[in-house]
């Protein structure tokens, strides 16, 4: 992809699970990447860590709030590419944190469209989330499916999404709104379902989770990060929204079997009522129609899920310390 070589790029929320690795690939590319992080006291770099030493020297690295227009319009002024990943991502949390939630997301999201505005960027990339559909109401569920607010988290991505559309359709902003479906991989937290059942499955006789019904569809890191980087470099990608996903989905308790077969391991499964999500918010099903980024972007999956959940697992085995499977984490 030489079309990133010297591009100045600039990634919020770049040292979580998804903006690690799409920093890494774009340092990888020859992007000029200034990364994003919220500021803490210790100057933690969060996933940042995992990349190597002759990346992340390459990096720019900034520190600051979402929240904080004057910050984020300093440092998008002079960037040619925007990626906006930083976030408050959690659903559990959002039925106790709202306004955390509503701030960052949409308040954080407006503040990057106002700056992106003001600095004449070439093209902004905001990422949405398949939560925005709810529980489906058709299959393969397309990007003309109804958005349905079944949590406050999505609720937030809904209104940040329609943010977006309103600053490319009053300003002529070069805007694309990516929609990953369950996206699982390496340096993803315990919050997240896969790592939730691995971990566990290593160090427990039971495991414990949610509703064992729902059916999602995973989709593997490196596949969502290509969906970032064909989006931007796409010349007819402006002003539309892509899911990307597998078009597999798969329920959690199934899903708990798969990995227990890869580890090779028998474990008692039990549903747990303080990981249970009220009635009306748990989405029931999603699956991904990723013809439209197939046919604008060239985009297909390449990592099935037995792959990837080797690949999840073999980072676990060598991280497993920075996880606690006794704790539940929302």
């Amino acid at each position: 992809m030489e079309f990133f070589k010297d591009k100045k790029v600039f990634v919020t929320g770049s040292g979580g699970f998804i903006g690690s690795q799409l920093s890494e690939r774009l340092l990888e590319l020859g992007a000029n990447v200034t990364c994003f992080l919220r500021y803490t006291s210790s100057n933690n770099i969060g996933n940042l860590k995992h990349l190597p030493k002759d990346l992340i020297e390459r990096a720019k690295i900034e520190y600051g709030d979402i929240r904080d227009y004057e910050r984020i319009k300093y440092l998008i002024e002079g960037q040619e590419i925007v990626f906006h990943l930083s976030s408050s991502i959690s659903i559990p949390y959002s039925y106790m944190g709202i306004r955390d939630v509503v701030s960052t997301n949409i308040d954080g999201t407006l503040n990057v469209l106002t700056a992106s505005k003001e600095a004449d960027i070439d093209k902004l990339i905001h990422t949405s989330t398949s939560e925005v559909y709810g529980s489906g109401q058709y299959f393969p569920i397309d990007e003309k499916h109804p958005l349905c607010a079944q949590s406050p988290y999505s609720a937030s991505k809904i209104a940040a999404d329609k943010l977006v559309e309103s600053f490319e359709k009053s300003y002529d902003l070069p805007v694309v709104v990516v929609r990953p479906f369950n996206t699982y991989g390496p340096r993803q937290s315990a919050r997240a379902i896969i790592p939730t059942i691995i971990t566990q499955a290593v160090i427990r006789e039971k495991i414990y989770l949610g509703s064992l019904h729902p059916k999602r569809d995973f989709t593997y890191v490196s596949d969502t990060v290509n969906g970032f980087l064909i989006s931007a470099e796409s010349s007819t990608s402006s002003g539309q929204v892509f899911n990307i996903g597998s078009g597999i989905d798969v329920s959690i308790g199934d899903l708990c079997k798969i990995i227990l077969n890869i580890l090779g391991l028998e474990r008692e499964i039990l549903s747990c009522e303080e990981r249970i999500r009220p009635d009306n918010s748990e989405v029931s099903r999603l699956q991904a129609d990723y013809s439209k980024a197939k046919n604008f972007l060239g985009y297909t999956p390449k990592v099935n899920l037995e792959v990837g959940i080797q690949r999840t697992i073999d980072f676990l085995e060598k991280n497993i310390f920075n996880y606690k499977a006794d704790v539940y984490r929302f």
